[in-house]
């Protein structure tokens, strides 16, 4: 008993994350030297066009986005410190999005969207968990909303946040008249300057188009994207709904917390399967997710001394997508 412990207290550790942020570095130079390209993708927003990766792929654009990722798990884990969403001592929620974006080798050679949204959202839940039951919480608001407003002129993917965000500010017990307001000011106040000053024109302006995740399948490399997107947005759901009988019995704050990861993760998957073109950009904040859920359901389940084992199961089958994706067409 006391060493099955043993290995599920270091699969909790400070050294296991740091192990897992070792493998994302080093899965990053192996992707690099093998000839992985980024996910080929013209990513549009209301206004703008970003055609494939935010910095030309390349070492630097590796190393900018490696460092937006260890940003993501880093953030993460200062608001863990901050909030307890996660009322364990715990580094794995961290340690488990490495692995996870470890999966998808495209991912990892430059610097693209999905990379900044995860950075995006990590950032921006620090004021939202903040304005809890804060009826003075306009300015937060307003620069949650400003930047998903903003976001969305460059890509779509960046609307996930405002019906999240909006979720979670409701349910912080912030949105008075005052906080709706705030909220309508951010998401206008964008396009207005962008118009204003000439750097967006009117006739320049499209609607997001639906491309489903029925009709994507195609070469192995799109199959294995689809798999792998389908069995992370399934687990996140699965252990979403099982988390939720024992968070249901934590102090309201804590639910109130935890409740908006769930509305994040049930955005992300609608978004994914409404638009499955742009899964790149998803994919890394659904890791984000997913992970916490993972967290909680091993922390949560201390009775099952061999959990460990479903651990070493995630790692084995993030290695297995890693080195199918790279020997993928």
């Amino acid at each position: 008993m006391a060493a099955r412990e043993h290995i599920n207290d270091y699969f909790n550790g400070r050294p296991f994350m740091t192990l897992c942020a070792l493998a994302l570095v080093a899965a990053t130079l192996v992707a690099l030297s093998m000839g992985v390209q980024p996910q080929a993708s013209e990513s549009t927003g209301f206004f703008f066009t970003l055609r494939g990766s935010l910095i030309e792929a390349g070492p630097m654009s590796a190393a900018v986005n490696v460092l937006g990722l260890l940003a993501t798990g880093g953030i993460m884990l200062a608001l863990n410190k901050v909030f307890s969403y996660v009322r364990a001592v715990t580094h794995l929620f961290v340690s488990l999005f490495f692995l996870l974006q470890v999966a998808n080798p495209s991912g990892l050679v430059a610097f693209n969207a999905g990379t900044l949204l995860s950075l995006v959202t990590a950032l921006a839940i620090m004021p939202l968990f903040a304005s809890y039951q804060d009826r003075h919480s306009q300015r937060s608001i307003f620069l949650i909303f400003a930047l998903a407003a903003t976001g969305s002129m460059f890509h779509y993917g960046f609307l996930v946040l405002i019906p999240a965000f909006l979720l979670g500010f409701l349910n912080m017990g912030v949105l008075n008249l005052k906080g709706l307001l705030a909220m309508l000011f951010g998401l206008v106040t964008p396009f207005w300057i962008a118009l204003g000053l000439g750097i967006a024109q009117p006739a320049s302006f499209t609607l997001p188009h639906i491309d489903g995740i029925w009709t994507q399948a195609g070469t192995l490399h799109t199959n294995l994207l689809l798999l792998l997107s389908v069995l992370t947005a399934l687990a996140g759901i699965l252990l979403a709904v099982m988390n939720l009988m024992t968070i249901m019995n934590y102090r309201m704050q804590t639910r109130v917390y935890n409740a908006f990861f769930v509305f994040m993760l049930a955005v992300v998957v609608i978004a994914l399967c409404i638009d499955y073109s742009d899964v790149a950009v998803y994919l890394p904040l659904l890791n984000l997710m997913v992970a916490i859920q993972l967290a909680h359901a091993h922390t949560l389940r201390t009775t099952i001394p061999h959990r460990y084992v479903f651990l070493l199961l995630l790692i084995a089958g993030c290695m297995a997508f890693f080195a199918a994706n790279l020997m993928a067409p």
